[in-house]
């Protein structure tokens, strides 16, 4: 569903992302790891086809981002750090103009807002102006938009930022439970969400894949059998050689 060939980007002298590839199946949900600065959101942007690669190339459902970018994005359901929202509106109101944007005509765009305002629990809040909600409900009213148009990809940047552990540990079970019939693709770091939420993860640190396995795969790599202590492992280079 989503296959990554030596996708690179440069900005100016910076490396950002340096020849990544690596693919997420249906029915499959991936972690994407790393330190901050590791690259994890450039490389979801080259994917989804908001900024272009350097080099490499992207497909999604077999439909190369660079080729077909218009027809890929159909295909795909991106929910990107610090998405932006539209404070005047109510969360319905909202939902029916991204609806419309996605093509979505009358009572199928009808639908659609009522099934991502149920899936995303929106709806103590359906008819509330986005500028009067929590964190946490902003958060899930973009989330909500990703999901309008059933894509068979989704691409989540940071998906829990800014939820309680309450509301955490819903959108992870929202995660592993869409994630049995989409491709899944989002980032963190927060590494507890690797066992909550993933069937496979991958750690990148300055812009290259440095890990690939399940979860019990990644842990099983580690001396102590902690992920957190290989995610430190791998992804501490740059301040130990400061040190």
């Amino acid at each position: 569903m989503i296959e990554v060939h030596k996708l690179t980007k440069q900005f100016g002298s910076k490396l950002a992302v340096d020849k990544l590839s690596f693919t997420v199946k249906k029915g499959e949900v991936l972690g994407f790891l790393g330190p901050n600065g590791a690259g994890k959101s450039t490389t979801m942007r080259m994917i989804t086809g908001f900024i272009p690669p350097s080099s490499g190339d992207a497909k999604v459902c077999g439909l190369s981002i660079t080729e077909n970018p218009q027809e890929a994005k159909t295909k795909i359901g991106y929910l990107p750090e610090s998405a932006p929202l539209y404070p005047d509106m109510t969360v319905s109101s909202f939902l029916s103009f991204c609806a419309e944007i996605r093509g979505l005509k009358k009572s199928a765009a009808k639908d659609a807002v009522e099934r991502a305002i149920e899936t995303c629990f929106l709806t103590s809040v359906a008819r509330q102006s986005i500028d009067t909600l929590s964190k946490g409900y902003r958060h899930r009213t973009c989330l909500a938009q990703a999901l309008l148009h059933d894509p068979e990809v989704l691409i989540l940047d940071e998906p829990t930022d800014g939820l309680d552990p309450n509301q955490k540990h819903e959108v992870r079970q929202l995660i592993k439970r869409l994630g049995k019939d989409k491709a899944i693709l989002f980032s963190t770091h927060i590494l507890e969400e690797v066992e909550a939420a993933c069937s496979r993860a991958v750690i990148v640190d300055r812009g290259k894949i440095v890990a690939d396995g399940t979860p019990a795969e990644l842990i099983a790599q580690s001396d102590t059998g902690s992920l957190t202590d290989l995610f430190r492992k791998l992804t501490t280079r740059d301040t130990e050689a400061a040190a």
